[in-house]
């Protein structure tokens, strides 16, 4: 049952990305996928685009439910919808799951290609950096040149103001939520 201002039942996509990811730590991704998700549809001048940008335990599936699993909302499926504030009428919504994630894009339980093994804790470190670059390929494939809105709050917040640093040329407007561009010496302690 599809509850009203809901985008309904979505499915999980993917794209592989095989041109290798240099990673600001300095190790090297041979080849990736990401998942993601997207609500409403994108305009023929393709500049209704609004990439979400999830915190550290988020995912790709900021709206809908799942056929299979009709409890399974996402995690902004008050704010993702038909008359909701991402109108998903007129803007075509994107949710990323970061590089590194539990939800399908490649990370530590993905195939090392060297090893033929999981990487585990071989994983390289990836960075805000890092993946905002890798939703920049997205966009790539998905021939979106500029976003009319990046959105993220705390570690999606500051993946947002990345945006800003990184490509402000493609982010037309940025919501960065409970985020700030550099750490305390406390949160660098408990990153290490």
């Amino acid at each position: 049952m599809t509850t009203p201002g809901s985008v309904g039942v979505v499915t999980p996509r993917h794209a592989d990305f095989d041109a290798p990811l240099v990673l600001k730590s300095g190790g090297v991704l041979p080849a990736y996928r990401l998942v993601y998700e997207t609500y409403g549809k994108l305009n023929a001048a393709r500049n209704n685009a609004v990439l979400i940008c999830h915190a550290l335990s988020g995912s790709h599936h900021v709206a809908g439910t799942y056929a299979d699993t009709p409890r399974s909302s996402g995690w902004w499926d008050n704010l993702v919808g038909p008359g909701k504030p991402l109108d998903t009428d007129k803007f075509f919504v994107i949710g990323v799951n970061n590089l590194g994630g539990c939800h399908g894009s490649t990370g530590p339980s993905s195939t090392n290609p060297e090893t033929g093994k999981p990487w585990g804790s071989a994983f390289p470190f990836v960075t805000v950096e890092d993946w905002v670059e890798t939703q920049a390929r997205l966009a790539d494939e998905l021939g979106i040149e500029c976003f009319a809105a990046v959105v993220g709050g705390s570690l999606g917040g500051m993946q947002a103001l990345q945006w800003t640093l990184t490509y402000p040329d493609r982010v037309r407007h940025a919501a960065v939520i409970a985020a700030a561009p550099k750490l305390t010496a406390q949160n660098i302690a408990f990153n290490e």
